[in-house]
């Protein structure tokens, strides 16, 4: 690794330790995101000719504190500053930091850093934004490449987002154990989020997208040095891991969507497949189940299956049954409809997403599944009426060219009997 490498890769890691302390400090993101960056600049010039600090989180949080106390005091010309207690509470002394550095308090930093950028008053779009750009450090045109907008959008939606944060008057006083966990769980939303923003592009996009998806495992890895006893955490940085293991494999060379079931098994991420299921194991150990791990859970029997027909169907069709009690929803009814139709049949599936039907109208997976089931019961007009439905719906080419490849299929089927016909 190069020296410069060396620095940015440093400079990256320490960045939610980092902006933590100075958000605590100076009580504004803007104030503490100018700090960081004119730390990171004294480090540019420092760190090649004296050699790395001991500790560069350390060393970024006493410099960029010391910097934005005299930007405070340029902007009030020399007027006499706050008091102590409103922009810091650390001593002078860099030694002093990075002794405060593995502590419950300085956790807080990072958890208060993140539960900020996914303020209950932000949309979701806005959330994952600030904490792309705050936490982890991507640029504006970063972000809007990936969110597939003009970067000029993405640069308003940042700055909304970031008053809207300011106006919520946030406490900045270290969270009580209740509220840490209620913190903690929105922290891992927003985390599954991101990873979810990177998951759902479609072949096109891939490549622009999934600098999200590892974004969002590198968060959930922080969370989990910081929460190692967490099982709910082990079970998100199981999740994302065990998903984006498949990724080699989820498109065809044309682009189009290739099922589980149909995917090239020796394309997927092996490393990224055994950490994930070390901490599934690791997760379950601790008998506190919760949605991150059951869903973990169910990713970690599709990769332990070596061919399709490996697969633990029942085992499978058990934890979204859980999953149901855990999380009611139609869509994990919906998942579960898949399971129910490899154990029982898809007669059985078909019965129990019917009742969905009115809550899942404007849901392309709904309408694509229907049409697989009732095809797989040979009832070919009603599969094509569900299959046109679940096109009218898609999200992407891919899905759509996905439902218009069983269409094809029906026609080819509804054909045979016609030529057995003309051939008698």
């Amino acid at each position: 690794m190069t020296e410069l490498a060396w620095i940015s890769t440093a400079i990256s890691t320490a960045r939610p330790q980092v902006m933590g302390a100075l958000l605590r400090y100076f009580r504004d993101l803007d104030a503490a995101e100018e700090a960081f960056q004119d730390a990171c600049l004294r480090a540019l010039n420092n760190w090649p000719k004296n050699g790395p600090p001991r500790d560069p989180a350390a060393w970024l949080i006493f410099v960029g504190r010391n910097s934005g106390i005299d930007a405070v005091r340029k902007r009030a010309k020399q007027a006499p500053l706050p008091e102590e207690d409103q922009i810091s509470d650390l001593e002078d002394a860099e030694s002093d930091v990075a002794e405060r550095l593995d502590g419950a308090h300085y956790r807080d930093d990072i958890l208060r850093l993140l539960f900020i950028c996914c303020h209950p008053d932000l949309p979701a779009t806005q959330q994952i934004a600030v904490a792309l750009r705050i936490v982890s450090g991507l640029t504006v045109k970063q972000i809007a490449r990936a969110f597939l907008v003009g970067e000029s959008a993405m640069e308003q939606r940042i700055t909304r987002a970031k008053a809207r944060i300011a106006d919520a008057g946030v406490p900045f006083e270290t969270p009580g154990a209740v509220e840490r966990s209620e913190r903690l769980a929105a922290v891992a939303a927003m985390v599954y989020l991101i990873f979810n923003e990177g998951y759902s592009s479609n072949s096109g996009e891939a490549s622009a997208r999934a600098p999200l998806c590892e974004e969002a495992i590198r968060l959930a890895r922080l969370l989990l040095r910081l929460f190692q006893t967490e099982p709910e955490i082990m079970g998100l940085t199981a999740l994302v891991l065990l998903q984006h293991a498949r990724s080699p494999a989820r498109f065809d060379e044309n682009g189009e969507i290739v099922l589980l079931e149909d995917q090239e098994r020796s394309l997927w991420s092996r490393k990224m497949i055994d950490e994930g299921l070390a901490l599934v194991d690791k997760a379950l150990r601790h008998r506190k189940p919760g949605p991150y791990q059951v869903q973990a859970a169910i990713a970690a029997l599709h990769a332990r299956a070596e061919k399709p027909e490996d697969t633990d169907w029942n085992e499978i069709d058990l934890l979204y049954g859980l999953l149901e009690q855990m999380q009611p929803s139609p869509v994990v009814t919906l998942n579960r409809a898949v399971a129910v139709s490899k154990v029982r049949g898809p007669e059985a599936a078909l019965a129990m997403i019917e009742p969905l039907e009115g809550r899942l109208s404007g849901y392309f997976h709904f309408f694509g599944l229907k049409g697989g089931l009732l095809m797989q019961l040979g009832r070919g007009e009603e599969a094509r009426v569900a299959f046109d439905r679940a096109i009218a719906l898609a999200n992407t080419a891919a899905e759509a060219a996905h439902i218009r490849m069983h269409i094809d299929r029906l026609m080819k089927e509804s054909a045979v009997p016609e030529a057995a016909k003309t051939a008698r």
